[in-house]
């Protein structure tokens, strides 16, 4: 049976490209039809359904944006949830809350389902290259099932243990992330306020320790003003606030994420949501035209 993979997005597109790639038979369903057409030309099934593709699909893969995005698709709360997830094997590669998974893989179970937590960490280059990292969680028969369908799709896989311990790793990982981007974004923004030759501290940068494929890349859109999304700020500010949810839930104190956080809201609310999330920069002129 094929392969369903639901959320043909900025991610999901290159990582169910990366499955067909493999020799996967994949069918594609998104709530905007047309992203499906360039996977469907290079062999992809289109389901013309959400229950044209569970009746096809013994594995579900989702990559959608929210907890409210997957319930919508799977039906939760409705008769027709226990129809879709009864018999098949779930696999949530987004990022939700550790709570909302919990609370999501219970219902699946219960309904006669399996549930693989497999979110990744990277933006649109690597999902494209291949060169995820994978993140998984889960009862330990259902994991191995799925592993095949990741690793088409990722560099390396983690194992987590019982979910959702793959999306606490997940935002853990984030914490760290979210901070670096913040952090070379508000560099550069001081940098060239204080007229620093910004080429200059670019090779500075990149040619240091410090530097990696992250911030070689962040650091181009921020000197260059480019800033086509290969991580939307808008949903980094999501999962900025997930990543401050779980530190406070912890116990932890985290100043530096929580004033990121707010950082990323005022980027969002100034109209940078589609940009990439180097356009964290924008946030620092707000109160400093």
């Amino acid at each position: 049976m094929s392969v369903g993979f639901i959320g043909i997005g900025n991610m999901g597109e290159p990582m169910a490209r990366n499955l067909l790639r493999a020799g996967i038979p994949v069918t594609v369903w998104n709530r905007t039809s047309e992203k499906c057409a360039a996977l469907v030309d290079i062999g992809a099934g289109r389901a013309a359904t959400i229950e044209d593709l569970f009746e096809r699909c013994a594995i579900v893969m989702l990559m959608l944006l929210d907890s409210a995005a997957i319930d919508g698709v799977l039906g939760r709360g409705t008769p027709e949830f226990a129809e879709r997830v009864r018999g098949k094997t779930i696999v949530h590669l987004g990022t939700t809350s550790p709570d909302a998974s919990r609370e999501l893989e219970r219902d699946v179970i219960a309904a006669g389902g399996a549930y693989v937590e497999a979110p990744v960490s990277g933006s649109r280059e690597p999902a494209e290259l291949g060169q995820l990292i994978g993140m998984v969680a889960g009862r330990e028969d259902d994991v191995e099932r799925i592993l095949p369908l990741l690793r088409p799709m990722c560099r390396q896989v983690f194992r987590c243990g019982e979910v959702p311990g793959a999306l606490r790793m997940k935002l853990a990982a984030n914490h760290y992330l979210i901070g670096m981007v913040t952090i070379l974004a508000e560099t550069v923004y001081a940098a060239r306020n204080a007229k620093v030759d910004l080429c200059t501290l670019r090779q500075v940068l990149d040619t240091g320790p410090m530097a990696s494929a992250v911030s070689r890349t962040k650091l181009d859109k921020l000197v260059h003003r480019n800033y086509s999304p290969q991580a939307a700020l808008a949903d980094v500010s999501t999962i900025t606030g997930l990543v401050l949810a779980q530190c406070e839930e912890s116990g932890a104190e985290a100043p530096l994420i929580r004033r990121c956080a707010s950082l990323y809201r005022a980027a969002l609310s100034a109209g940078h949501g589609d940009a990439d999330m180097a356009a964290i920069v924008h946030a620092f002129s707000l109160s400093h035209p």
